[in-house]
């Protein structure tokens, strides 16, 4: 019980956010409505998601530097559940689109930067399925990680924010926090980042307790 209470931790907040975000009371905004519960799901998936990958990248970084394979294990694993989560974030934010902007995806520059990103990380699965040198395998995908980590970070946060967008925060457009978000929402949103962030290092323990850290 003492080492698992990180793992307990994550299980409340999740069933804490689910319950809470689904049945909680929320702000009546125009065109947002009910949809904005979507808040306490589909951000914390993205935060969940950048957190996941920076820790991916750093594990990646850790390889080129000592070449110990669990390094790149680790990435891989920490990207994998970066993914699923960005596929969770992307199906997320698709339903609230539709509700909002009458579209499930409109040709909005943060969507179209989001739909980058993801191909270029099922480009790394890709590339690493073509090697079979554990250590060529290794280094190649490490040096794509470090790359593909460089590109993310301008399409999702800078080059949203220097054109028209529809997303809250980019474009011109004020951030949630500043005219949608009360205190009530806030005792929900912030357990809901750390419960999706510690479910996805859980899922990676998971996958390690699997066998991961012996594989290929």
């Amino acid at each position: 019980m003492k080492n698992n209470w990180w793992k307990i931790l994550a299980v409340v907040l999740l069933v804490y956010t689910i319950y809470f975000g689904l049945m909680g009371e929320v702000p009546r905004r125009a065109i947002l409505n009910e949809s904005i519960r979507n808040v306490y799901f589909h951000v914390p998936m993205w935060f969940a998601m950048i957190g996941l990958l920076t820790v991916s990248l750093w594990n990646a970084i850790k390889y080129l530097r000592t070449n110990e394979l669990q390094y790149d294990l680790r990435s891989v694993e920490f990207t994998n559940v970066s993914i699923l989560l960005g596929l969770l974030g992307c199906s997320t934010g698709a339903l609230w689109a539709r509700v909002t902007w009458g579209d499930w995806w409109p040709n909005d520059p943060k969507l179209n930067s989001v739909a980058i990103s993801m191909l270029m990380y099922f480009a790394y699965l890709v590339l690493r399925g073509s090697f079979e040198d554990q250590q060529k395998r290794a280094r190649i995908s490490a040096v794509y990680n470090i790359l593909a980590f460089a590109v993310f970070i301008p399409l999702i946060f800078i080059l949203p924010r220097l054109t028209d967008s529809l997303h809250p925060g980019n474009g011109g457009n004020p951030a949630f926090s500043q005219y949608d978000m009360n205190n009530q929402m806030r005792r929900i949103f912030y357990p809901a980042v750390i419960g999706w962030v510690r479910c996805g290092e859980f899922s990676i323990l998971r996958s390690s307790v699997g066998g991961c850290w012996g594989r290929g």
